[in-house]
């Protein structure tokens, strides 16, 4: 597949709908999908014509975290995304798999997001549920650290006793209780997914635009200020320092053992 088929984006109606497309891998991030993203989110930022943007997953998976059968093989290029504590400075200084951007972002989530995908549901500003999600942090069964900003931004979301309980067990948590734990805003049935969350993102487009994206500036200016901007930098260092003895071929010999396990507590 060509790294420009692996994110669709189609606008309409002041709306970016942003889509992963590697179904058949459950939207695992390959190396052109780690390419492909940042741009497509930063070019729809740039889009006069773009009020609002939507991420999601081709069913059946919103996004299975790295590509462990990349990261095993020693192929997944981290050094341009920032992931894992890649080598690439300006990609660990961006904060995030995104960039800055001044549009707000609807996470659609539409299956499992897990690790790596988690955190791409972070770094929306809000989340939209199918019945079918699924969020699990499985950095530690991998044996990697977090590289874009969840031990800064879970916390945030949940709490810290519930981002702690996610981080260091690996465990899945359904849509329903990332209901109650308040990681994402709504659950909806599957087939309502869409149309809510684009519903929502029509809604941001017919307010004043220089009035949203500053209220959003605002928001982040405030929760900077708030958690402290050196827990991003801490985290940066500890992912970096973490990769330079990272073994890719443990993620090989364990990649069965975290996919079966995450099977079986899905349902």
């Amino acid at each position: 597949m060509a790294e420009a088929d692996v994110v669709l984006v189609e606008v309409a109606d002041g709306v970016a709908t942003i889509t992963l497309n590697r179904p058949d891998a459950r939207n695992a991030l390959s190396t052109d999908l780690l390419r492909a993203l940042p741009r497509a989110i930063a070019e729809a930022d740039a889009d006069p014509d773009v009020a609002a943007m939507v991420l999601t997953g081709a069913d059946p998976a919103f996004c299975a975290g790295l590509d462990l059968r990349q990261v095993g093989s020693g192929s997944l290029d981290l050094g341009g995304s920032g992931a894992a504590g890649g080598t690439d400075e300006a990609a660990r200084s961006r904060r995030g798999p995104f960039g800055a951007r001044t549009k707000p972002l609807i996470g659609a989530v539409n299956g499992p997001a897990v690790t790596g995908g988690l955190e791409l549901a972070l770094a929306c500003d809000f989340l939209i549920a199918s019945e079918r999600a699924r969020f699990a942090d499985t950095h530690a069964r991998v044996g990697i650290q977090p590289g874009w900003g969840l031990t800064v931004l879970l916390p945030q979301w949940i709490g810290l006793p519930r981002a702690r309980q996610m981080s260091v067990t690996g465990n899945f948590v359904d849509a329903d209780t990332a209901l109650r734990w308040g990681l994402v805003n709504q659950v909806v049935a599957h087939d309502d997914l869409m149309p809510t969350a684009l519903g929502l993102a029509r809604d941001v487009a017919s307010n004043d635009g220089p009035a949203v994206q500053r209220i959003l500036r605002t928001y982040r200016e405030g929760i900077s200020e708030l958690s402290g901007a050196d827990a991003w930098a801490m985290e940066a260092r500890v992912a970096a320092d973490w990769q330079r003895d990272f073994d890719p071929g443990e993620v090989a010999r364990r990649r069965e053992a975290i996919q079966s396990r995450g099977r079986s507590q899905q349902g």
